[in-house]
C-alpha cells in the first residue's frame, strides 16, 4: 500500500466483506486504533500514528521465512535451555510460517493458535500438538498493542500450557515482558515525535 487513501479503501474493503476491524488489522499490519480511525469517515483530522509493517518481501519465499526464523532461533537458543522447551506455538496466520520453521530447526513439537476477533477464547488447532503440561515459545509477525499476545499467553495458561517466550518479527510496543512472559522482537519501532 502506498497510499493512505489505498489503505482506507483496502480497510473499507475487507469490512464490507465482513472482517472485523481485528482481523483488519490483522490483514494490513496496523493497530485497531488505526483500523478504527481508517474506516471512520474523516480521515484528514486527528490522524493516528502508528507504523506499517510489510513483510511481503519475506513472505513470498520460503527460504526467506526459514532465515529469519534462523535468527529466532538463535534468539531462543540466547534466552533459554533448548531442554526446557517442548513446543513452538504459531499465531495465526502470519506467525504460523515462522513457528513451523522453528519447529522444524529446534526439532520441537509445533502448535497452532487462532486468537478470537471479539477477545473471547481462542482456539488451539487439533491437528497440531496439544497445550496440556507444555512448555511454549508464541511466535507471531508484529505486536501492535499486544493484546494477542496477552490472550495467547492466557489461553495457553488456561489450557495448563506455560509460556517460556514470546519472539516476534517487530513489536511496535516499548516493553519487555507481558503478563510476565518475556518479549524478543527482531526489530522494535519507536515513534519520535
Amino acid at each position: 500500500m502506498k497510499s493512505l487513501e489505498e489503505l482506507h479503501n483496502r480497510a473499507i474493503e475487507l469490512k464490507n466483506n465482513g472482517m472485523s476491524d481485528k482481523q483488519i488489522s490483522t490483514e494490513l499490519h496496523l493497530s485497531v486504533n488505526t483500523i478504527s480511525w481508517l474506516l471512520s469517515k474523516d480521515i484528514t483530522n486527528n490522524k493516528i500514528q502508528d507504523v506499517k509493517i510489510g513483510w511481503r518481501s519475506i513472505g513470498v519465499y520460503g527460504n526467506r521465512i526459514e532465515h529469519i526464523a534462523e535468527i529466532m532461533a538463535d534468539v531462543i537458543t540466547e534466552e533459554l535451555d533448548m531442554g526446557d522447551i517442548t513446543s513452538i506455538l504459531g499465531i495465526t496466520i502470519n506467525g504460523i510460517p515462522f513457528a513451523t520453521m522453528l519447529s522444524d530447526l529446534l526439532n520441537k513439537e509445533l502448535m497452532v493458535y487462532r486468537p478470537h476477533p471479539t477477545g473471547k477464547e481462542g482456539l488451539f488447532s487439533s491437528n497440531f500438538s496439544g497445550i496440556k503440561g507444555k512448555n511454549v515459545i508464541i511466535i507471531d509477525d508484529v505486536i501492535s498493542t499486544g493484546e494477542t499476545i496477552r490472550r495467547t499467553i492466557t489461553d495457553v495458561k488456561n489450557q495448563g500450557g506455560h509460556v517460556l517466550l514470546c519472539v516476534v518479527l517487530v513489536s511496535k510496543l516499548n516493553v519487555d515482558e507481558i503478563n510476565g512472559v518475556k518479549i524478543r522482537s527482531l526489530i522494535r519501532t519507536t515513534m519520535v515525535g
